[in-house]
């Protein structure tokens, strides 16, 4: 008998699963560390590459040591206060109602409890240690600070303290207080939960167990030791508080330092007399006692926190207040000039005249000739019309100002950065090789007098063109870092190559264009993608699978991002606070973006404080994508400490310390010690171009609305307090007028200097439009290596007497739009498809008064469109002077004969209108062979000489309007010449225009 084979076993779906899973969680594991990588180790190459990988693994490490510290503070106290509470109940809970109650609660618990004994503390944890992280930057200050050197006017203690122990002693503080509050709501939860704490029962029933009264006695003792801590570092923190209600001065006042210091005291000393009481109540088991310590604490709070200090400050202070506060305002007064670099400023009473007389600016001859007439504002649609050359190059929208040598001068000059712009090709060119390996860099900078103008009122360059050519001399013309410049890029091709970068374009190569390989053998401008491990995570960080599979990724290949001169630096030095404008300029043989780098602190006592965003926002701000405000932070300190180039061409960063006092920026450069270079290390040719940074200035410019009072009385009236004026030129918004770069030689000095201006006007909103002061900075830091320029940075306040008529920026805009003879000719000039704007209104301290200047431009409202410089407003006074060059509006204003020769004297020959003579009498009857001493008919009313101008008049408008429509012609033609000679006929017909309407007014 054949007995039946035994059935063969299924296969258990488990094990499968079992297999699978695993799996899946292995290959997820992978995903996740290959997208981490993608963006962590990339940053780790990036900074590598430009040598600055200390300064992220410095950063790095002291977040991760803060974050496991938090976390396992935070997470180790909640889960010990958790576990002790539980492990410490009642084994069994007294039958009462209330515990019956909580019974269905600690059955629906029990089935998660150890997932909420681990996941809770976790959460908190992960929490806790990131926010740890972020005060990276308070203890590596807490633990490099020195001291400074100065002391505060109250405790007499070392400024270092104030401003890097104290806000890490708060940190530390704070921390601990929310550990242990946290410990201590998760211990009471659970005790109560499970019958270690009764709120109910009866009196001689015990409302805790032993094991919970230890625990939450020590907690409450532990919060209140950290309260007591708290209230004594508020002693200290007082001295940055700001003022309530006038909001006029910070720092501690009278009844601070009188009630709130003392109250602090006694509230810390009571809290630690309470925590005792709680450690009492640990042993003994007498919660009586820390319930009344807790309940008069919480009266101390209330009666010594709060009403004293209120009763002092309105029976005490209030009734006497300048005489209280005098001394605290003092206090407030010379820490803000200390905190701002504000102490030697040089004050000098200016008696300004509003007369002007022949020959007054004869003094000021090089400030005359230096006034710069090009606005940076508006130019640049200038710049892309006749510099542009492809239209995958841009410009931005407002230009530098700088200073040049040209043959022996220095001259002030506007120059821009011919960059890349993708956005510039058509459709058919946008792929991703031409986006990301043939189109890689712009070229070259273009420059242009700032004082004077080229033909038709265009620009006059020194230095322009693809190859570039000029002055400048040779330099390396390649710009691969930029402000517009593309995401990434991809460079280097085969060794031996000629590459297959779009270099510049050239019709006489055939190709339209020149090619160009980056030199990555010798020059590194990014991280190297020369396997295929670095190849799979940079196209995971950018999304772009082209980069793993394309032939144009080399063994050679580099890759460029984070190209921005701005971004580069704050990554590198994340500690500094970054000036909102970044500018171009030629350095030994090298394009270099230069940014101003601010270290910045909010406690320095006493010390007025501002934010930065608001202090920096003015019309270029608001109008401008390219120049921006400071971060949006609140500051009492501010020094400009550090200079930084960024390399346009390879990208690579330089830092140099450039406060050497800086007590803040000595902390960081022992927090990251081969990051910054010393100031020996700067060139001859880079200091030549390195300024004055413009939000300082504006920074220091908005306190001094205030702080040029220095008396504590007079601050405390208020009544002589400024304001910076708005922007005549923008009338959408009311904002500040910006600072102006201009060569300008002050009073008192002994020689014009590149400086920085401002004007100021009284503050108020029913105040007269007059000046009050004008604030000048010498801005030049001179051309020695290594060495500043003494000079440099001496701020020069010009106040103005009380009394005061000399015309504000607004007014002297009002007066120019309500001139008869300017009002005419502009509109004039606005006739037809043509846009008027005019420039920067620049104030200049010149011929003993104030002189305004406005440059004029004219464009086209629509189609090819850029403007070009056709007059210039001046005013000096009640004097208004309007012409087609500066030089000639001076000799109108100043009586024809200004004294000196502004720079564009002599450049109105080639658009001069020709002379136009008025006629001697009225129309003959038949012409005479000569001239009749009388006219040989009277003219009848509404006839003849009427006639005749209203007649010349109509076709003066006509050929002007003509002459605007072939002007447009021409430039969307691109025929420069066919313009320069509408240009011609429009100045004749504007000047017979004028001569009409003058016959017609007579």
């Amino acid at each position: 008998m054949t007995s039946a084979s035994p059935p063969r076993p299924r296969p258990v779906a488990g094990r499968r699963r079992g297999v699978l899973v695993p799996t899946l969680v292995t290959l997820g594991v992978i995903v996740v560390a290959v997208l981490v990588l993608a963006q962590v180790w990339t940053e780790v190459m990036w900074f590598d590459q430009l040598g600055f990988v200390e300064v992220l693994r410095t950063e790095w490490a002291t977040r991760g040591l803060l974050f496991v510290a938090g976390f396992a503070l935070m997470a180790g106290a909640v889960g010990f206060s958790l576990s002790f509470a539980y492990r410490s109940r009642p084994v069994y809970a007294p039958t009462t109602q209330e515990q019956a109650s909580l019974d269905q609660y600690r059955e629906a618990i029990e089935p998660l409890r150890r997932l909420v004994l681990i996941v809770g503390p976790v959460v908190l944890g992960l929490f806790a240690g990131g926010a740890a992280s972020q005060q990276w930057t308070t203890v590596q200050l807490w633990i490099h600070g020195g001291q400074v050197g100065e002391v505060d006017p109250e405790y007499g203690m070392d400024l270092g303290f104030f401003l890097f122990t104290l806000p890490g002693l708060r940190f530390v503080v704070s921390f601990l207080m929310a550990v242990t509050v946290l410990s201590a709501i998760t211990a009471v939860a659970t005790h109560y939960l499970y019958g270690g704490v009764r709120i109910g029962g009866g009196s001689g029933t015990p409302r805790t167990t032993r094991a919970a009264r230890v625990h939450l006695s020590v907690l409450g003792a532990a919060v209140l030791v950290l309260m007591a801590a708290n209230y004594w570092l508020d002693r200290y923190s007082i001295l940055t508080k700001q003022q309530s209600g006038d909001n006029r001065w910070q720092g501690a006042g009278f009844t601070d330092i009188n009630a709130v210091v003392p109250s602090r005291a006694i509230l810390a000393v009571a809290a630690l007399v309470v925590a005792g009481a709680f450690v009492a109540t640990a042993i003994t088991g007498n919660w009586r006692l820390p319930a009344i310590g807790v309940g008069l604490m919480v009266v101390a709070a209330i009666v010594v926190g709060g009403v004293y200090p209120a009763i002092v400050q309105r029976f005490q202070v209030q009734p006497n207040q300048q005489d209280a506060e005098s001394d605290y305002i003092q206090r407030n007064i010379d820490a803000t000039l200390a905190a701002y670099d504000l102490e030697d400023v040089q004050v000098e009473e200016y008696d300004a005249s509003v007369t002007a007389e022949p020959g007054a600016l004869r003094e000021d001859a090089e400030t005359t000739a230096s006034i710069r007439l090009l606005d940076p504002t508006i130019v640049s649609p200038s710049f892309k019309q006749l510099q542009q050359i492809r239209g995958f190059y841009d410009f931005p929208e407002s230009l530098s100002v700088d200073r040049y040598e040209i043959d022996g001068e220095s001259r002030d000059t506007v120059i821009a950065v011919r960059e890349l712009d993708l956005a510039g090709l058509n459709d058919a060119q946008r792929n991703w090789t031409n986006d990301t390996t043939v189109y890689t860099h712009g070229f070259g900078v273009v420059a242009a007098y700032g004082n004077t103008r080229g033909a038709r009122g265009a620009p006059e360059f020194w230095e322009g063109g693809i190859p570039s050519t000029g002055e400048m001399g040779d330099y390396e013309p390649r710009i691969y870092f930029g402000q517009s410049s593309p995401e990434y890029s991809i460079v280097g091709g085969p060794e031996g190559t000629d590459g297959w970068e779009f270099d510049y374009p050239d019709d006489e190569t055939g190709t339209g264009s020149v090619p160009y390989r980056f030199p990555t053998q010798d020059v590194s401008a990014g991280p190297e993608i020369d396997d295929p491990f670095s190849k799979l995570l940079y196209a995971l960080k950018f999304g772009d699978e082209q980069i793993l599979f394309s032939d144009r990724v080399t063994p050679d290949s580099q890759i460029l991002y984070d190209r921005d001169p701005r971004e580069r630096v704050a990554k590198i030095a994340p500690y500094l606070d970054l000036d909102g404008r970044v500018y171009p300029a030629v350095v030994d043989g090298r394009v270099k973006w230069v940014i101003d780098g601010y270290t910045t602190s909010d406690q320095y006592p006493y010390a007025a404080l501002r934010s930065l965003e608001e202090a920096t926002t003015d019309s270029l701000t608001e109008t401008s994508a390219t120049v921006q405000t400071l971060l949006p932070k609140q500051v009492n300190y501010i020094r400009n400490s550090v200079k930084a180039t960024v390399d346009a061409y390879d990208g690579s960063v330089d830092l140099y310390a450039w406060d050497t006092q800086d007590p803040v920026l000595a902390a960081w450069q022992e927090v990251f010690p081969t990051s910054l270079q010393p100031m020996s290390d700067i060139s001859g040719e880079l200091m030549s171009h390195l300024r004055y940074p413009e939000d300082l200035f504006k920074v220091q410019r908005n306190l001094l609305n205030q702080y040029h009072v220095t008396d504590a009385a007079q601050f405390f009236s208020g009544n002589d307090f400024w304001a910076n004026p708005y922007d005549p030129t923008v009338t959408s918004t009311e904002v500040p007028q910006p600072p102006y770069y201009l060569t300008l030689q002050m009073p008192g000095a002994d020689e014009a200097r590149f400086s920085l201006m401002s004007t100021f006007i009284p503050s108020g909103a029913n105040a007269r439009n007059v000046l009050t002061g004008y604030l000048a900075v010498d801005a030049e830091a001179g051309n020695t290596p290594g060495e500043v320029s003494e000079s440099y940075g001496t701020l020069r306040l010009l106040e103005l007497s009380r009394d005061s008529t000399v015309p504000g920026p607004g007014q002297a805009a009002s007066n120019f739009t309500a001139d008869p003879t300017v009002s005419n000719e502009l509109n004039i000039l606005a006739r037809g498809d043509s846009l008027v704007r005019r420039g920067n209104l620049l104030t200049l301290p010149v011929g003993g008064g104030l002189l305004y200047v406005q440059p004029v431009y004219v464009q086209a409202s629509s189609g090819t469109t850029y403007p070009l410089l056709q007059r210039v407003l001046v005013s000096f006074g009640d004097e208004i002077g309007f012409a087609e060059t500066l030089d000639g509006a001076l000799d109108q204003v100043f009586g024809g004969d200004s004294g000196a020769e502004a720079g564009d004297a002599g450049t109105e020959g080639e658009s001069e209108a020709p002379p136009t003579e008025e006629p001697t009498d009225g129309a003959t009857a038949e012409p005479t062979a000569e001239p009749t001493a009388e006219p040989t008919d009277e003219p009848a009313p509404g006839s003849g000489v009427v006639t005749d101008a209203r007649t010349a008049l109509d076709e003066a408008l006509a050929d002007a309007q003509q002459a605007i429509e072939e002007g447009q012609a021409a430039l969307a033609d691109g025929d420069f010449a066919a313009y320069g000679e509408a240009q011609d006929r429009l100045d004749a017909a504007i000047a017979e225009a004028l001569a009409a309407e003058a016959r017609l007014d007579d």
